[in-house]
């Protein structure tokens, strides 16, 4: 990295509670400066209820651009957004936000394709197959959007909240495309299981899934970056199970939430 900081370079920041496991000011930053582009990314740690305060300190930083936007706040920022694209109003969710010519913000939400990414560089496609989603919040249901467009045959979806379950399911059958239904914690008959929740992060979470039922050629992809191999992957891969990690998931779409932040996605 080859950054010189002045006072004309561009702030973005990644908002989240906690926040100390994020990966991404790195990647992004290098990124800015490989496409040319005088940026930083700086990570923020702001709580649920300071989060309409910071979002309107943000809105008068004249020298900030891009809000990435990471647990627990990705449905509550949707709100903040003037305007969002069709993938992140279908989910009613944002994991980006870029300034608008009017300064107000519009939201994206790429989350899931970072999911599917990271199981077609293992040599996985969804299409035709059975996936197991635990987790349906902001994360989780931007998985869902993707796997049902990616073509799986049908999508089980397990998650505490059963109304916040079954809500998702009910948007995304209407899609016409791929089966939703409720699932559980059992992930035996599936080819896929992605684990979407928060499970691994602390020492003594349980495990999202059974482990015991779990079949050794299903694929098992994980959201959670820290610890970077999470007890979920691990145990997958002592099962036989080809995986894909939080950050290798995060890998597959840095690219994409760059031209998002750039307004690189916006180019003929």
């Amino acid at each position: 990295m080859n950054l010189e900081l002045t006072g004309a370079t561009r702030l973005n920041v990644i908002v989240g509670d906690p926040i100390a496991q994020v990966r991404s000011p790195g990647g992004v930053t290098q990124a800015f400066i490989d496409r040319g582009h005088d940026g930083i990314l700086a990570p923020v740690q702001v709580a649920t209820s300071d989060l309409a305060a910071f979002v309107d300190a943000a809105t008068r930083l004249k020298n900030l651009d891009g809000i990435i936007v990471t647990v627990p706040h990705k449905f509550a920022c949707y709100g903040h957004c003037a305007s969002a694209t069709d993938r992140a109003e279908f989910i009613g969710a944002v994991n980006i936000m870029r300034r608008r010519p009017d300064g107000r913000w519009h939201g994206e939400m790429v989350d899931g394709l970072g999911f599917v990414g990271a199981a077609v560089s293992k040599g996985v496609d969804p299409a035709g197959k059975r996936a197991l989603l635990v987790g349906a919040g902001g994360a989780g249901s931007a998985i869902a959007l993707a796997l049902i467009d990616a073509g799986v045959r049908e999508l089980a979806i397990h998650d505490e909240d059963s109304a916040r379950r079954d809500a998702l399911i009910e948007r995304l059958n209407r899609r016409g495309k791929g089966r939703a239904i409720a699932g559980s914690n059992d992930p035996s008959g599936f080819d896929m299981v992605c684990n979407a929740t928060p499970a691994g992060m602390r020492d003594g979470d349980p495990l999202p899934v059974d482990i015991s039922r779990l079949s050794p050629s299903s694929y098992c992809g994980c959201v959670i970056t820290k610890p970077s191999v999470s007890p979920f992957v691990a145990a997958a891969r002592a099962k036989g199970c080809v995986t894909g990690t939080g950050r290798e998931m995060y890998e597959s779409l840095q690219g994409k939430m760059v031209d998002f932040l750039l307004f690189a996605d916006e180019e003929a």
